[in-house]
Parts: structure tokens; sequence; C-alpha cells
């Protein structure tokens, strides 16, 4: 059986490999990795039934569902399907190449996130709400748009004048893009994670809604309890030290 097994198909079954634990990332962010499961065991079934017993009438009954299965996953995994492709139209791939290759040419000045946490720390002994998204390699133009587009220096009390309770912006989100804050006032997708827990508002949804969606990182300051939570890669840290806040934002 394996006679006639090469180099080409040994990069075949590895690049296939990594595909389905790429997918299976994508869709364990957003919950649905049961569902992912279980089409792999009726894949799995599929082929034993069709192409290894050769049971015909049991097969061609498993061959219609294959034969529709494309259209059937678009639906079901639509939002892991945008955010595939968005992943591969963006930078990330040449900025692993340059690392590689010029690593010294990386090296990015992070100072203005300093202001950033100093103002969520001010923010959190006030209980004062906050969402701040900051955009990654994906853009968030999409989202900029439902905002009020602010393009101005990142500041401390710029960013608390903004999420004061009585400021017109204070409930939407903020995108900082680079060293600027891009837009205050924005919508952002509500995640539908079923996993959330209970107590959580809008504003954690929405940060972890759209740390599902892109590769921002996300800052929550609960309005309620005044912690603070990190979001990122699908991913929620709650009840943060400023300390903590910092050193995740530094990492890469």
């Amino acid at each position: 059986m394996f006679i006639h097994f090469g180099i080409k198909d040994f990069i075949d079954v590895v690049l296939v490999a990594l595909l389905l634990y790429y997918l299976f990332r994508l869709v364990k962010i957003s919950g649905m990795r049961p569902l992912f499961l279980g089409i792999l065991v009726f894949m799995v079934i599929w082929i034993l039934v069709s192409r290894i017993f050769n049971m015909v009438l049991l097969g061609s009954i498993l061959d219609q569902f294959v034969s529709v299965g494309l259209f059937l996953l678009v639906i079901l995994f639509q939002d892991e399907i945008r955010r595939f492709l968005m992943s591969l139209g963006s930078k990330k791939g040449w900025n692993f190449i340059t690392k590689l290759f010029f690593p010294d040419k990386q090296k990015n000045d992070k100072s203005y996130l300093t202001p950033i946490v100093l103002a969520c720390m001010n923010m959190s002994k006030t209980n004062t709400g906050a969402l701040i998204a900051i955009q990654g390699d994906l853009h968030l133009g999409l989202y900029e748009q439902t905002g009020e587009i602010v393009n101005a220096d990142i500041s401390s009390r710029l960013i608390e004048n903004i999420f004061f309770k009585n400021s017109p912006l204070h409930d939407g989100a903020m995108i900082v893009v680079g060293k600027k804050i891009k837009a205050a006032g924005c919508i952002l997708p509500i995640s539908q994670n079923p996993n959330i827990p209970t107590h959580l508002g809008l504003r954690h949804r929405a940060g972890l809604g759209i740390s599902q969606e892109t590769d921002a990182r996300v800052i929550i300051v609960s309005e309620e309890r005044g912690k603070i939570s990190f979001a990122s890669q699908g991913r929620l840290k709650m009840n943060i030290s400023p300390e903590d806040l910092q050193r995740l934002l530094l990492e890469d």
C-alpha cells in the first residue's frame, strides 16, 4: 500500500494536517469545536464505508450527504471561512519571513501602550466602563466606520475623557491603530460563544467577538466591578492587574 509513497505524498499529508489543525484552531476559538469534530468523524465513517469496505447501499446514502456538504459547510462556518481568508490576505506571513531574515528590523516602539495602561488603571479605580481594540495585522476599517473618526495621538487623559460616563462616545469601542486613536464609539461584533459566563455584559462579549473575528488585542474595563479584562485570539483573561495588562500588550 505504501510502496509508491514518495516525498510529494508526504508533503501532501503534512499540508492537509496543517490545514486541519488551523481550521480546528479557528472553530475552537468560536466555540464550534464539537461540530467540527462531528464532521471529521462523519468523514472517517464515509471513507471507511465507501472506500475501504465498499458498502454500496450505505455508501450511496453517505455520498449524497457529501455531495451537498460543501454548501452546508459554507453556511455553518461562514464566519470561520471569512476569518481564514482574511488571515491569508494579511501581512502576517510576510512579517514572519521578515522576522526570520531581518530580526533587528522588527523591533517596534511600544511606548504608546503605557498611556493606555495608565488610563485603564485610572478608569478601573472609578468604575468607568471602557472597550479598547488595538489593531493587529488584520485591518479594522470596517468597524471604524461604525463610530466617529478621531485620528488623535494617544494620551491617557483623552482616553479617560472619551469613556467618561457623560461622554456621547463612552458606550462604544475605541480602536487604536499604530500610535493613533483612530476611532471611538464603534460597534463591534458580539461573540456567540456559548461558554461565556452569563454575568458578563455586552462590553465583554463585544471584546471577545472582535478577538474572534480578527487578531486585535482588546481591553475591557467593567463598569459594574471596575475589573480589567483582556481578550486575544478568542480567549478572555479576567480580573488582571495593570502590570499583567502591560505584559500582555508587550507580548508579540
